[in-house]
């Protein structure tokens, strides 16, 4: 029988630790879950305003991050205009949206300090996620099964390579971006969210199988990369996670991190296929 002391024991200790996150991860997943798919199937105003509320919060922790000091008066002017921009859009459409944007990116250019180029970097990224979401969900349908779709293929990316990476671990993907991130999670992550993607498109639509393949493919490889760049800006900051708003996840960014390049490629290839007012429809329909 090994004591606590032992050689033995150590491997076993270590395993615990490194899965003691997973309650409060599954939790919190399956309530964003939850209340994303509501707001999803909503729509219209609700959708709008959560997506400014919840892109308003991830802003409010670049803010925070870039700046390297406490929330000022500008940043909450900027964050509201954030907020402000999601919650016009089904008024107004996607020019009063690149208003705002353009308004808060003036008034962190005119408030200059530190990481101010930053602050419009960010501004630009989450404006331009705003937009994209919400051409997405439009006001039919296929707006939700659009969300849906690309809410699989990111999800399950995320979950098989959190769980092969921490399973079989192995060679590092990109050490001196993200030390915990392996190939094997990569390539797990990859194989189920490409084949989670495929089945509901095979399912949920009629087009052709390999259209949906490739789209499957590339927006979990687009997760997987948005996920390396905000792991990537945080290093530069030199700050592990974004914020703590979500147990066993950390803040918004670190949950948002992975939607980012695959919502802008649905916005891409819905729009050049069917034109913007039926991204959703020229995603799914071929």
């Amino acid at each position: 029988m090994s004591t606590p002391g032992d050689p033995a024991s150590e491997p076993a200790t270590s395993r615990r630790r490194l899965w003691s996150d997973l309650g409060p991860r599954l939790i919190s997943a399956t309530v964003l879950i939850a209340l994303t798919a509501t707001a999803l199937y909503v729509g219209g105003y609700v959708f709008a305003a959560v997506v400014g509320a919840v892109f308003a919060g991830a802003y409010r922790e670049w803010e925070s991050m870039v700046s390297r000091a406490p929330l000022t008066s500008t940043g909450m002017v900027l964050i509201g205009l954030v907020a402000l921009s999601g919650l016009v859009f089904p008024f107004f459409g996607p020019l009063c949206t690149i208003a705002l944007i353009a308004v808060a990116c003036t008034i962190a250019i005119g408030a200059r300090g530190e990481g101010m180029w930053w602050r419009v970097l960010g501004l630009v990224i989450y404006g331009a996620i705003i937009i994209a979401a919400l051409a997405m969900r439009g006001d039919t349908i296929a707006g939700v099964w659009a969300g849906v779709y690309l809410g699989i293929v990111v999800w399950m990316t995320d979950s098989a390579a959190f769980f092969t990476g921490r399973q079989i671990g192995g060679e590092k993907l990109a050490p001196q971006i993200s030390p915990s991130k392996t190939w094997s999670g990569a390539l797990g992550g990859l194989a189920l969210g490409t084949g989670a993607g495929l089945l509901f498109w095979v399912i949920a639509t009629d087009s052709p199988w390999w259209i949906g393949l490739v789209l499957s493919a590339s927006i979990s490889v687009l997760g997987q990369l948005g996920d390396l760049s905000e792991s990537a800006i945080k290093r530069h900051f030199r700050i592990k996670d974004s914020g703590d708003i979500i147990p066993g996840h950390g803040g918004l960014m670190d949950r948002l991190d992975s939607l980012t390049f695959g919502v802008l490629l649905v916005l891409l290839v819905g729009s050049l296929h069917l034109g913007f007012g039926s991204v959703a429809e020229g995603l799914l329909y071929w």
